[in-house]
Protein backbone atom coordinates (compact mmCIF):
# COMPACT_ATOMS: atom_id res chain seq x y z
CA UNK A 1 0.00 0.00 0.00
CA UNK A 2 1.12 3.30 -0.80
CA UNK A 3 0.13 6.90 0.49
CA UNK A 4 0.26 9.42 -2.38
CA UNK A 5 1.34 12.93 -2.63
CA UNK A 6 -0.37 14.83 -5.49
CA UNK A 7 2.44 18.14 -6.98
CA UNK A 8 0.08 20.14 -9.04
CA UNK A 9 1.60 22.10 -11.52
CA UNK A 10 -0.47 25.42 -11.24
CA UNK A 11 0.20 27.36 -14.44
CA UNK A 12 0.28 24.26 -16.61
CA UNK A 13 -3.29 23.23 -15.38
CA UNK A 14 -4.55 26.74 -15.64
CA UNK A 15 -3.89 27.29 -19.18
CA UNK A 16 -5.52 23.52 -20.41
CA UNK A 17 -8.42 24.84 -17.99
CA UNK A 18 -8.64 28.04 -19.70
CA UNK A 19 -8.63 26.30 -23.25
CA UNK A 20 -10.74 23.57 -22.60
CA UNK A 21 -13.57 25.67 -20.83
CA UNK A 22 -14.22 28.93 -22.80
CA UNK A 23 -16.56 31.65 -22.05
CA UNK A 24 -17.87 30.34 -18.94
CA UNK A 25 -19.19 33.19 -16.59
CA UNK A 26 -20.97 33.91 -14.10
CA UNK A 27 -24.26 35.68 -14.02
CA UNK A 28 -22.95 39.09 -13.23
CA UNK A 29 -20.50 38.50 -16.66
CA UNK A 30 -17.24 37.29 -14.52
CA UNK A 31 -15.51 35.30 -16.75
CA UNK A 32 -14.39 31.85 -14.20
CA UNK A 33 -13.67 29.69 -17.48
CA UNK A 34 -10.07 28.99 -16.30
CA UNK A 35 -11.36 29.14 -12.59
CA UNK A 36 -14.02 26.72 -13.48
CA UNK A 37 -11.28 24.10 -15.34
CA UNK A 38 -9.08 24.01 -13.13
CA UNK A 39 -11.08 23.43 -10.06
CA UNK A 40 -13.11 20.57 -11.58
CA UNK A 41 -9.08 18.65 -12.84
CA UNK A 42 -8.35 19.81 -9.16
CA UNK A 43 -11.85 17.76 -7.66
CA UNK A 44 -11.47 15.30 -10.10
CA UNK A 45 -7.71 14.31 -8.91
CA UNK A 46 -8.42 14.46 -5.18
CA UNK A 47 -11.18 11.92 -6.03
CA UNK A 48 -10.03 9.68 -8.48
CA UNK A 49 -6.21 9.47 -6.92
CA UNK A 50 -7.14 9.92 -3.35
CA UNK A 51 -4.08 11.57 -1.95
CA UNK A 52 -3.26 11.94 1.79
CA UNK A 53 -1.31 14.98 0.80
CA UNK A 54 -1.50 17.70 -1.92
CA UNK A 55 0.41 20.66 -2.98
CA UNK A 56 0.70 23.00 -5.62
CA UNK A 57 3.11 24.91 -7.67
CA UNK A 58 2.98 28.26 -9.50
CA UNK A 59 5.22 30.13 -11.87
CA UNK A 60 6.73 33.29 -10.47
CA UNK A 61 6.76 36.30 -12.41
CA UNK A 62 10.54 36.93 -11.72
CA UNK A 63 13.34 35.79 -14.51
CA UNK A 64 14.70 32.51 -13.76
CA UNK A 65 18.39 31.11 -13.91
CA UNK A 66 17.57 29.68 -17.46
CA UNK A 67 16.52 33.37 -18.79
CA UNK A 68 20.12 34.25 -17.50
CA UNK A 69 21.36 31.05 -19.53
CA UNK A 70 19.85 31.76 -22.85
CA UNK A 71 18.33 34.92 -23.32
CA UNK A 72 15.97 33.14 -25.85
CA UNK A 73 14.34 31.14 -23.37
CA UNK A 74 10.31 31.24 -23.75
CA UNK A 75 11.19 34.30 -25.83
CA UNK A 76 8.58 32.91 -28.11
CA UNK A 77 5.78 31.93 -25.38
CA UNK A 78 3.20 34.96 -26.07
CA UNK A 79 1.86 37.22 -23.65
CA UNK A 80 -0.99 35.89 -20.93
CA UNK A 81 -4.55 36.42 -22.48
CA UNK A 82 -6.31 39.71 -21.06
CA UNK A 83 -9.46 37.61 -19.88
CA UNK A 84 -6.88 35.13 -17.91
CA UNK A 85 -5.18 37.22 -16.15
CA UNK A 86 -7.98 38.32 -13.40
CA UNK A 87 -8.50 34.63 -13.16
CA UNK A 88 -5.64 33.65 -11.11
CA UNK A 89 -6.06 35.36 -8.14
CA UNK A 90 -9.61 33.44 -8.01
CA UNK A 91 -7.82 30.22 -8.60
CA UNK A 92 -5.31 30.97 -5.55
CA UNK A 93 -8.51 31.87 -3.68
CA UNK A 94 -10.07 28.53 -4.41
CA UNK A 95 -6.57 26.46 -3.65
CA UNK A 96 -6.28 28.52 -0.28
CA UNK A 97 -9.71 27.77 0.35
CA UNK A 98 -8.51 23.92 0.72
CA UNK A 99 -5.92 24.62 2.61
CA UNK A 100 -3.79 23.50 0.26
CA UNK A 101 0.09 25.15 0.13
CA UNK A 102 0.98 27.04 -2.50
CA UNK A 103 4.66 27.14 -3.96
CA UNK A 104 6.31 29.77 -6.08
CA UNK A 105 10.25 31.09 -5.55
CA UNK A 106 11.65 33.82 -7.71
CA UNK A 107 14.28 32.53 -10.52
CA UNK A 108 12.64 29.19 -10.69
CA UNK A 109 9.57 27.71 -12.50
CA UNK A 110 6.67 25.29 -10.49
CA UNK A 111 8.78 22.41 -12.53
CA UNK A 112 11.88 23.02 -10.26
CA UNK A 113 9.39 23.19 -6.85
CA UNK A 114 8.15 20.47 -7.63
CA UNK A 115 11.06 18.15 -8.55
CA UNK A 116 12.57 19.23 -5.44
CA UNK A 117 9.44 18.46 -3.49
CA UNK A 118 9.36 15.37 -4.96
CA UNK A 119 12.88 14.47 -4.01
CA UNK A 120 12.29 15.97 -0.48
CA UNK A 121 9.02 14.14 -0.22
CA UNK A 122 10.66 10.62 0.63
CA UNK A 123 12.69 12.02 3.31
CA UNK A 124 9.80 13.91 4.86
CA UNK A 125 7.68 10.61 4.97
CA UNK A 126 10.79 8.87 6.51
CA UNK A 127 10.95 11.15 9.41
CA UNK A 128 7.25 11.07 10.11
CA UNK A 129 7.47 6.95 9.93
CA UNK A 130 10.53 7.50 12.67
CA UNK A 131 8.17 9.48 15.15
CA UNK A 132 5.53 7.21 14.31
CA UNK A 133 3.05 9.88 12.61
CA UNK A 134 2.92 7.76 9.91
CA UNK A 135 2.20 3.78 8.97
CA UNK A 136 5.74 1.89 8.95
CA UNK A 137 4.48 -0.61 6.23
CA UNK A 138 3.07 1.99 4.01
CA UNK A 139 5.24 3.81 1.24
CA UNK A 140 4.73 7.30 0.14
CA UNK A 141 3.85 7.82 -3.69
CA UNK A 142 4.48 11.64 -5.26
CA UNK A 143 1.96 11.98 -8.18
CA UNK A 144 2.74 14.96 -10.53
CA UNK A 145 0.06 16.68 -12.41
CA UNK A 146 0.56 18.39 -15.62
CA UNK A 147 -0.18 18.72 -18.87
CA UNK A 148 3.83 19.05 -19.77
CA UNK A 149 5.77 16.05 -20.64
CA UNK A 150 8.70 17.82 -19.39
CA UNK A 151 8.25 16.18 -15.94
CA UNK A 152 8.77 12.49 -17.02
CA UNK A 153 12.14 13.34 -16.74
CA UNK A 154 11.37 13.17 -12.56
CA UNK A 155 9.61 9.42 -13.10
CA UNK A 156 11.17 6.32 -10.82
CA UNK A 157 9.94 4.13 -8.69
CA UNK A 158 8.28 6.57 -5.88
CA UNK A 159 7.11 9.74 -9.04
CA UNK A 160 5.10 8.88 -11.12
CA UNK A 161 3.37 11.52 -13.73
CA UNK A 162 -0.57 12.27 -14.28
CA UNK A 163 -1.78 14.20 -17.21
CA UNK A 164 -5.83 14.88 -17.10
CA UNK A 165 -7.52 14.51 -20.47
CA UNK A 166 -8.74 16.84 -23.05
CA UNK A 167 -11.64 17.04 -25.48
CA UNK A 168 -9.62 19.42 -27.77
CA UNK A 169 -7.77 19.28 -30.03
CA UNK A 170 -8.19 15.62 -29.87
CA UNK A 171 -9.79 13.98 -27.43
CA UNK A 172 -7.86 11.85 -24.98
CA UNK A 173 -8.36 10.51 -21.33
CA UNK A 174 -6.89 11.05 -18.01
CA UNK A 175 -3.10 9.09 -18.07
CA UNK A 176 -0.53 8.57 -15.44
CA UNK A 177 2.90 7.83 -16.32
CA UNK A 178 5.34 5.11 -14.73
CA UNK A 179 8.68 4.62 -16.21
CA UNK A 180 7.41 1.52 -18.47
CA UNK A 181 4.87 4.21 -19.69
CA UNK A 182 7.03 7.28 -20.28
CA UNK A 183 9.13 4.54 -22.56
CA UNK A 184 6.27 3.22 -24.37
CA UNK A 185 5.33 7.23 -25.04
CA UNK A 186 8.53 8.72 -25.84
CA UNK A 187 10.73 5.82 -26.82
CA UNK A 188 13.49 6.91 -24.18
CA UNK A 189 13.59 6.07 -20.09
CA UNK A 190 12.87 9.02 -17.74
CA UNK A 191 16.31 9.80 -16.82
CA UNK A 192 16.67 9.93 -21.14
CA UNK A 193 14.38 12.91 -21.44
CA UNK A 194 16.61 15.77 -20.58
CA UNK A 195 19.20 14.13 -23.31
CA UNK A 196 16.36 13.71 -25.76
CA UNK A 197 15.73 18.02 -25.34
CA UNK A 198 18.98 18.52 -25.63
CA UNK A 199 18.99 17.03 -29.40
CA UNK A 200 15.93 17.85 -30.69
CA UNK A 201 15.32 20.55 -28.89
CA UNK A 202 11.33 22.36 -27.59
CA UNK A 203 9.71 25.01 -29.94
CA UNK A 204 7.34 25.22 -26.92
CA UNK A 205 10.50 26.59 -24.46
CA UNK A 206 12.45 27.88 -27.39
CA UNK A 207 15.26 25.27 -26.61
CA UNK A 208 17.28 25.04 -29.84
CA UNK A 209 18.61 21.86 -29.56
CA UNK A 210 20.76 20.41 -32.47
CA UNK A 211 19.88 21.95 -35.67
CA UNK A 212 18.55 19.21 -38.36
CA UNK A 213 17.93 17.03 -35.78
CA UNK A 214 14.44 16.08 -34.96
CA UNK A 215 12.60 13.59 -32.66
CA UNK A 216 12.89 10.47 -34.00
CA UNK A 217 16.69 10.94 -35.12
CA UNK A 218 16.58 11.87 -31.70
CA UNK A 219 15.16 8.29 -30.59
CA UNK A 220 17.53 6.64 -32.51
CA UNK A 221 20.55 7.97 -31.27
CA UNK A 222 19.60 7.62 -27.76
CA UNK A 223 18.55 4.22 -28.09
CA UNK A 224 22.02 3.49 -29.65
CA UNK A 225 24.34 5.44 -27.16
CA UNK A 226 22.26 5.68 -24.52
CA UNK A 227 23.13 9.40 -23.37
CA UNK A 228 24.35 12.60 -25.41
CA UNK A 229 27.68 12.67 -23.41
CA UNK A 230 28.08 9.03 -24.50
CA UNK A 231 26.94 9.95 -27.97
CA UNK A 232 29.81 12.47 -28.45
CA UNK A 233 32.26 10.46 -27.12
CA UNK A 234 31.75 8.13 -30.05
CA UNK A 235 31.66 10.86 -32.32
CA UNK A 236 35.17 12.24 -30.88
CA UNK A 237 36.85 9.29 -30.19
CA UNK A 238 35.80 8.00 -33.66
CA UNK A 239 33.84 4.81 -32.23
CA UNK A 240 34.18 1.93 -34.49
CA UNK A 241 30.54 1.34 -34.49
CA UNK A 242 29.42 4.76 -35.31
CA UNK A 243 29.92 4.90 -38.56
CA UNK A 244 26.73 1.77 -38.74
CA UNK A 245 24.42 4.04 -36.58
CA UNK A 246 25.52 8.00 -37.90
CA UNK A 247 25.85 8.87 -41.50
CA UNK A 248 28.73 11.70 -42.33
CA UNK A 249 25.80 14.28 -42.50
CA UNK A 250 24.41 13.65 -39.26
CA UNK A 251 27.81 13.35 -37.05
CA UNK A 252 28.33 17.14 -38.73
CA UNK A 253 25.25 18.48 -37.70
CA UNK A 254 26.19 17.20 -34.13
CA UNK A 255 29.41 18.66 -34.38
CA UNK A 256 28.18 21.84 -35.07
CA UNK A 257 25.72 22.05 -32.98
CA UNK A 258 27.61 20.37 -29.67
CA UNK A 259 27.64 23.54 -27.72
CA UNK A 260 23.66 24.00 -28.46
CA UNK A 261 23.14 20.42 -27.24
CA UNK A 262 25.08 21.56 -24.14
CA UNK A 263 23.35 24.91 -23.49
CA UNK A 264 19.73 22.81 -24.28
CA UNK A 265 20.33 20.13 -21.79
CA UNK A 266 20.93 22.44 -19.03
CA UNK A 267 17.80 24.50 -20.27
CA UNK A 268 16.09 21.41 -19.74
CA UNK A 269 17.29 19.98 -16.87
CA UNK A 270 14.36 20.39 -13.95
CA UNK A 271 16.23 21.97 -11.07
CA UNK A 272 15.63 19.81 -7.65
CA UNK A 273 17.51 21.91 -5.12
CA UNK A 274 14.96 24.57 -4.94
CA UNK A 275 15.90 26.19 -1.54
CA UNK A 276 12.15 25.34 -0.14
CA UNK A 277 11.04 24.92 3.16
CA UNK A 278 8.74 22.54 2.69
CA UNK A 279 7.38 20.26 5.41
CA UNK A 280 5.23 16.50 4.65
CA UNK A 281 2.45 17.43 6.93
CA UNK A 282 1.21 21.04 6.11
CA UNK A 283 0.31 19.10 3.11
CA UNK A 284 -2.45 17.12 4.47
CA UNK A 285 -5.44 17.36 2.47
CA UNK A 286 -8.15 16.66 4.74
CA UNK A 287 -7.26 20.29 6.91
CA UNK A 288 -9.60 22.20 5.34
CA UNK A 289 -13.08 23.82 6.24
CA UNK A 290 -15.75 22.15 3.84
CA UNK A 291 -18.04 25.06 4.35
CA UNK A 292 -15.83 27.71 3.61
CA UNK A 293 -15.09 25.82 0.09
CA UNK A 294 -19.12 25.64 -0.11
CA UNK A 295 -19.68 29.42 0.30
CA UNK A 296 -16.59 30.31 -2.39
CA UNK A 297 -18.46 27.60 -5.30
CA UNK A 298 -21.83 29.44 -4.40
CA UNK A 299 -19.76 32.67 -5.10
CA UNK A 300 -18.59 31.32 -8.26
CA UNK A 301 -21.78 29.69 -9.04
CA UNK A 302 -20.00 26.24 -9.38
CA UNK A 303 -22.76 24.35 -7.80
CA UNK A 304 -22.10 20.96 -9.79
CA UNK A 305 -19.02 21.06 -8.01
CA UNK A 306 -19.95 20.63 -4.62
CA UNK A 307 -20.89 17.00 -5.05
CA UNK A 308 -17.19 16.49 -6.13
CA UNK A 309 -15.86 17.75 -2.39
CA UNK A 310 -13.89 15.51 -0.40
CA UNK A 311 -14.46 15.07 3.45
CA UNK A 312 -12.82 17.29 5.80
CA UNK A 313 -11.19 17.14 8.58
CA UNK A 314 -14.56 17.18 10.73
CA UNK A 315 -16.37 14.12 8.73
CA UNK A 316 -13.03 12.16 8.93
CA UNK A 317 -12.94 12.24 12.67
CA UNK A 318 -16.71 11.88 12.59
CA UNK A 319 -16.35 8.47 9.93
CA UNK A 320 -13.54 7.07 12.34
CA UNK A 321 -15.51 7.64 15.53
CA UNK A 322 -18.31 5.25 13.75
CA UNK A 323 -16.59 2.67 11.87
Amino acid sequence: MSKKLILIDGHALIYRAYHAFTELSTQDGTLVNAVYGFTRILLTVIQNLDPEYIAVAFDSHAPTFRHAEYLGYKANRPEMPVDLRPQIDLIKEVVKAFNIPQYAFDGYEADDIIGTMSRIAPKEWAELQKKGEADKDESLLTIIVTGDKDAFQLVDDNVHVWIPGRSKPAKSIDMEYDAAAVEKKMGVRPDQIVDLKALMGDPSDNIPGVSGIGEKTAVKMLQAFGTTDELYRAITGSAPDVGKVLSPKLIEKLAIGHQDAIMSYKLATIDRDVPLQVHLKDCKLSSYNKEDVVKLFEKLEFNSLVKMLPADEFEVEVQEALF
